[in-house]
Formats: C-alpha cells, structure tokens, sequence
C-alpha cells in the first residue's frame, strides 16, 4: 500500500510504481477515504486496508512532521515491510520507529531513501526502472544518486540486478548495510553484492565485519576521498566527525574483510564480471 497517495508525489510515484508490475493494492490518506488514486481504493487507516485487502507492505509519501505517525502505525498494524522515502524527518522521530520496529516482524527501510526495487517484479520507492534490469546483482546503497549510477553503468555492461536497497542517509536508518547484506547472502537470487557507501557514520565498517564471513563476492565503492574533515557531504549523516568515518579507514575496513575495491563508478562493472568469472 502506498501512504500519502493523495498528494502530488505520492500520486506520480504510485502511477509508476504501477508501470513497474508493483502489486499495489491499495492507498492510505487519513481524511480522503472513499476515492480512487489510479484505481485504487483509498483507505482511512492502514489497519482498514490490511483487514480488508491483506496487504503486507507499506512505501510512505507523507510529510516529515507527519511521517513518525504514519510509520508507527504501519508497524502496529503488522505489516512486514515499510518503506520510508521522506525526507528532513527529526532524528528522534527515526530513533522511535526504529526502537517500534524491534521485536516484531517488521523490517523498516529509510527514512530518506530511494526504497527497494527488484527489476521485473516491482518496487517500493522512487528509483528510475529504465536504468535497471532483472539479473543476478545485488546492490545496497546509502547514496541514492549515486546509487542509480551504479546501476545504470551495470546494465549497460548487461549485468542485471536481483535486488536494489536503499537504506537511506540520515544518521538513524531503521535497516543497515550488514543486515541487507545478510538477505542477500540468503537470496538464491543473487551471486555478487555491490555495496555503494560514502563518508561519515560506521555502517560501512560494520558490514566488513560481516563481508569476512560472506560466501558471495561483495564489490564495494565508498565517495568522498577528497572531503575535508568536518564537511558535511550530501546527506546529514555523511560527515567526518575527529577523524571517524574517513573513507580512507572504510576501504581499509571492506579491503580487508576481502571486497573486490572500485574506485570509482565506471570500475564496478569489470570488478562484477571478475567476481563472476565472465
């Protein structure tokens, strides 16, 4: 289900998510039940619309003041999968659905993401599909520009994608990099992981330490090798803090943990083919 589908984006994105093969069935906008958004039914609650269609998964479109809410209610009504595109959401609202999410059977993606696509079966987010393809690479990404970059050179290369993830990139995402890392190690659908990270945070240094122990190849592209310290870089988590989150110590750390290393976008491709033996 789509929340926020009544609004200008929310609207645009469910007509292509749609184009996509996404199975949507239905759309929550509190105040607006009883219409129709490209045919479907728009619900009050995500309660309602999961009794009455068993829908499973949520992408929300709603404003940041707004977004904790509609967030919290997903999870309480048990949905498995919620997707949060917003962007600007407070820190502590993130910090709240995160600790919302644990203990149940939920997974939270975002928030400030561009969601999860998996080429020829549907997606939950914004990404553009022309530059994607069904195929056997997983990619997990911070960046989400940056991300479609990889993507796009990938397919042009004729390696297509089993599965892409955006986990966002606010200092508090609801899923990180070891954790997406850990489906696609389990997905029978995929032989090679990219990882695109960027400056700031940990995440990156925790997925080496779950890399080492990886069966699958993982190729792995970090940005900002030229950031100063102290300059933020893109997206509010992306900053180097007295001397942490360095690029430098994150290739060092995924190197390490035995990833292929692309310096930069162009190179992922020739370091996925290697990792397949093409």
């Amino acid at each position: 289900m789509v929340q926020g589908i009544t609004g200008r984006v929310g609207s645009v994105q469910t007509r292509w998510m749609l184009d996509c093969g996404t199975r949507l069935v239905a759309g929550v906008t509190p105040g607006k039940g009883g219409q129709r958004v490209h045919g479907l039914p728009v619900y009050e609650t995500v309660g309602e619309a999961r009794m009455e269609l068993g829908a499973n998964a949520s992408v929300l479109f709603v404003p940041a003041p707004f977004a904790k809410g509609a967030a919290l209610e997903a999870i309480e009504a048990g949905l498995e999968l919620v997707v949060i595109i917003t962007e600007h959401m407070p820190i502590h609202d993130a910090m709240a659905v995160k600790r919302a999410a644990l203990g149940r059977a939920c997974r939270v993606i975002g928030p400030n993401c561009p969601g999860v696509f998996t080429p020829g079966v549907g997606k939950l987010g914004i990404m553009p599909a022309a530059l994607f393809a069904p195929g056997r690479v997983g990619i997990v990404g911070r960046s989400a520009t940056l991300t479609y970059e990889v993507a796009g050179s990938l397919t042009e290369a004729g390696l297509g994608q089993s599965t892409m993830v955006g986990i966002g990139g606010d200092p508090v995402v609801g899923t990180g990099f070891r954790e997406i890392l850990k489906s696609f190690e389990a997905d029978g659908q995929t032989e090679v992981v990219v990882l695109v990270g960027e400056i700031g945070g940990t995440e990156e240094e925790r997925a080496a330490t779950f890399i080492a122990r990886m069966s699958k190849p993982v190729v792995a592209l970090v940005v900002g090798r030229a950031v100063p310290a102290g300059r933020r870089f893109g997206h509010a988590g992306a900053i180097i803090r007295a001397g942490q989150g360095t690029a430098e110590g994150k290739i060092q750390a995924l190197a390490q943990a035995g990833a292929k290393i692309a310096l930069s976008p162009w190179e992922v491709p020739r370091l996925v083919r290697e990792a397949l033996g093409l």
